[in-house]
């Protein structure tokens, strides 16, 4: 059973830094797409970060250059480096990742439904 579990959240000031980590269990994740969302209270669930089965990025416009997603397939381990926070990034972190072999279009990288195993979230909270 493919099980994900986020860490590294927190409270912190503007412009400040976080890493999120998120660990797999049940299977394999090198030839996985894996993903990084959040939601804010009263908003829809966004996608932030992808990295896709072949290593390749996707970013949201509004974390582009100051997110970094990455991913340690060996380990069954990805990561969300966030610098320079901004209190409009506060909002429940979610990392997910589809089926095994699975390459996801570059247009529906940051699309919910193209994922099938997520976490249950960890909080971020900036402030100003």
């Amino acid at each position: 059973q493919v099980q994900l579990v986020e860490s590294g959240g927190g409270s912190v000031q503007a412009g400040g830094s976080l890493r999120l980590t998120c660990v797999g269990s049940g299977g394999t994740y090198s030839k996985r797409g894996v993903a990084w969302f959040r939601q804010a209270p009263g908003k829809e669930r966004e996608g932030v970060a992808a990295v896709n089965s072949d290593g390749t990025t996707s970013y949201a416009d509004s974390v582009t250059g100051r997110f970094a997603i990455s991913k340690d397939g060996a380990q069954n381990t990805m990561y969300l480096q966030m610098n320079s926070l901004k209190p409009e990034d506060t909002g429940m972190y979610y990392c997910a990742a589809t089926v095994s072999c699975r390459t996801v279009p570059p247009q529906f990288r940051l699309v919910d439904s193209q994922y099938a195993y997520w976490g249950q979230g960890t909080q971020v909270t900036v402030s100003s």
